[in-house]
């Protein structure tokens, strides 16, 4: 199993988010090419839909897209979503995690507490994304 690129990103409200923050605990990080936009709009919109369960089966959702904080906070705000979202306006993690193709590739990682990459996702349908990450999840654990 892979170890998980590190990453330090500012998110919606400007605060710093790294991978550190959230060891010990599962984490879905999701990247997708464009905030408000259908498919990301729909599959944030999943996530945040799911985020109460998901937090109750311990599971953390970062999501991260090349549009700025500014954005982010405009997004996050239309849509009430209730997770971070980080600003890798480089791409530089985008890269790392080789989620980049002719653009940000819409892709997820499911993290497990040691910083392992526990699955990845590298086709994601975004309406039923975090319904599937929580099967498997219940799978794995």
């Amino acid at each position: 199993m892979n170890k998980a690129p590190a990453f330090s990103l500012p998110d919606q409200n400007g605060a710093t988010r790294s991978l550190a923050e959230f060891a010990g605990t599962w984490l879905i990080v999701y990247f997708y090419p464009k905030d408000d936009t259908p498919g990301c709009t729909t599959e944030a919109c999943s996530f945040r839909d799911e985020y109460r369960y998901l937090q109750e089966k311990g599971l953390n959702v970062v999501g991260i897209s090349k549009d700025s904080v500014a954005s982010h906070a405009k997004f996050a705000a239309k849509y009430g979503l209730n997770f971070p979202l980080l600003s890798d306006e480089s791409a530089g993690i985008i890269k790392a995690y080789g989620a980049w193709g002719l653009g940000t590739k819409r892709t997820t990682f499911l993290i497990n507490p040691e910083g392992g990459i526990a699955k990845e996702y590298p086709k994601v349908t975004p309406k039923d994304h975090a319904v599937e990450i929580l099967r498997d999840f219940e799978a794995l654990s």
